[in-house]
C-alpha cells in the first residue's frame, strides 16, 4: 500500500518515469498506471484505490509546471498548496483530459463530450425482398424508405431565427454533469441539452429543435447481379440527417430473396430437378430445361439412371461485379407411370419377358450380392 501521510512515496517513483519526463511521457505513464488500479477493473480490492488514489496525486502536482518545480525543489512540503480533493481537486488540469481515455478503455467508449458543430447523422437501414431472378440478374426497384429529412423552415438548424446554439448552462457546454458518490465522481448526460452540450434559445416550431421532420422518400436502388441473402448495397448521404445541418448518414439496403419454386442456388450454381418418363431414360431423347435465360434442350443419353446430374455450363448465376456465371446442375428423376392402360401393361409384360427380370444391370447387381450372403 502507498506510504501514509508524511511518508508518501516519490511522485515520480509513484508513475514509473525519470525526472526529466517530459509532458506526454508523464500523461502516457499515468494513464497506464491508472487503468492498472482503477477501481472498476479491481471491485473491492482495497489496496488498488489506494494506488490509483496515489497515482492521481502524483499526477494532479507533476502535470501543473509550477506545482511540478516546487516539488523538484522542496519536495512533498512544496507541492502541498491547494492539497489532493479527490476527483474534483486537480488545479490548472482539465479533468476530462486526464480520465476521458482511461473511461473509454476501461467501459469500451470515451465519454461523452458535447458539441456545438453540426453532427452526423445515423445510419439506416432497410430491407428489401427481391425475386431469385432479380437478385441473379439485378434490378433498379424503386422502394418508400421511411427517412427523415432536414426541416426546410429553419434549414435544419433547429433555431426560428437562424442563430447558432448557445452553450447548456446546466453542463458548461461539456454535454454531462457531473456528481461526487463517496472517492467516485460520477458522469451522465445532462438532461437540459440531451448531452449535446448546446440548447437552441428560440426551436423552430415546426421541428421543434431538432432540425428534422419525419418522412418518406421514394428511393431507385442499384441491385448489381449476382447478390444472395444478406448482401447489403450501401446508398451514401441517404441515411438520417444530421443535427444541425450536419451531413446525413448512410442507407443500407439488406437483401432479401424470395424462394424458387424450381431453382436453388449454391453461391453461383443452380440446381434444379426434372422428371423423365421410363421411355425417355431407356431411350434417350432430347427434353427441355428450365434455365433462368428460358428452356433450353439438353439431350439424355440412351439408358440414363434416376438420379443422374447434368451440368449446363454458364447457365448458373452471373458473379457480382464480374462477367463470369456459374453453371447449372439438372437432376433427372426416372417417373414410374401409376396408370398403365391395358395395351401399356401388355408391352410391358412383353417387354419384361424379352429381357427377364435379372437382365436390368442393376437387377442383376443386387441378385448377385444375395447370391454371395445366402449362398
Amino acid at each position: 500500500m502507498p506510504a501514509a501521510a508524511g511518508q508518501k512515496r516519490d511522485y515520480y517513483e509513484v508513475l514509473g518515469v525519470q525526472k526529466n519526463v517530459s509532458p506526454q511521457e508523464l500523461k502516457s505513464a499515468f494513464r497506464k498506471v491508472a487503468l492498472q488500479y482503477h477501481p472498476d477493473r479491481n471491485p473491492g480490492n482495497q489496496e488498488a484505490e489506494e494506488k490509483f488514489k496515489e497515482a492521481s496525486e502524483a499526477y494532479e502536482v507533476l502535470s501543473d509546471p509550477e506545482r511540478r518545480a516546487r516539488y523538484d525543489r522542496f519536495g512533498h512540503a512544496g507541492a502541498s498548496g491547494g492539497g489532493f480533493e479527490g476527483f474534483g481537486g486537480f488545479q490548472g488540469v482539465n479533468i476530462n483530459d486526464i480520465f476521458g481515455d482511461i473511461f473509454g478503455e476501461i467501459f469500451g467508449g470515451g465519454r461523452g463530450r458535447g458539441r456545438t458543430s453540426p453532427g452526423r447523422g445515423a445510419d439506416l437501414r432497410y430491407n428489401l425482398e427481391i425475386a431469385f431472378e432479380e437478385a441473379a440478374f439485378g434490378c433498379r426497384p424503386k422502394v418508400p424508405i421511411p427517412r427523415p429529412k432536414k426541416c426546410e423552415v429553419c434549414s435544419g438548424s433547429g433555431s426560428k431565427s437562424g442563430m447558432p446554439p448557445k452553450p447548456c448552462s446546466t453542463c458548461g457546454g461539456v454535454g454531462e454533469v457531473r456528481f461526487t458518490q463517496g472517492f467516485f465522481a460520477v458522469s451522465r448526460a445532462c438532461s437540459d441539452c440531451n448531452g449535446t452540450g448546446a440548447v437552441i434559445p428560440d426551436p423552430c416550431s415546426k421541428c421543434r429543435g431538432s432540425g428534422k421532420v419525419a418522412s418518406e422518400e421514394v428511393l431507385e436502388v442499384n441491385i448489381p447481379a449476382g447478390v444472395d441473402n444478406g448482401t447489403r448495397v450501401r446508398l451514401s448521404g441517404m441515411g438520417e440527417p444530421g443535427d444541425r445541418g450536419g451531413p446525413a448518414g448512410d442507407l443500407y439496403v439488406t437483401v432479401i430473396v424470395r424462394e424458387h419454386p424450381l431453382f436453388q442456388r449454391e453461391d453461383y450454381e443452380v440446381f434444379c430437378e426434372v422428371p423423365i418418363s421410363f421411355t425417355q431414360a431407356a431411350l434417350g431423347a432430347k427434353i427441355d430445361v428450365p434455365t433462368l435465360d428460358g428452356k433450353v434442350k439438353m439431350t439424355i443419353p440412351t439408358g440414363t439412371q434416376s438420379g443422374k446430374v447434368f451440368r449446363l455450363k454458364g447457365k448458373g448465376v452471373p458473379h457480382l461485379h464480374s462477367q463470369q456465371r456459374g453453371d447449372q446442375h439438372v437432376r433427372v428423376i426416372v417417373e414410374t407411370p401409376t396408370e398403365l392402360s391395358a395395351k401399356q401393361r401388355e408391352l410391358l409384360e412383353k417387354f419384361a419377358e424379352l429381357s427377364g427380370e435379372e437382365s436390368h444391370p442393376q437387377s442383376k447387381t443386387f441378385f448377385d450380392k444375395v447370391k454371395e450372403l445366402f449362398g
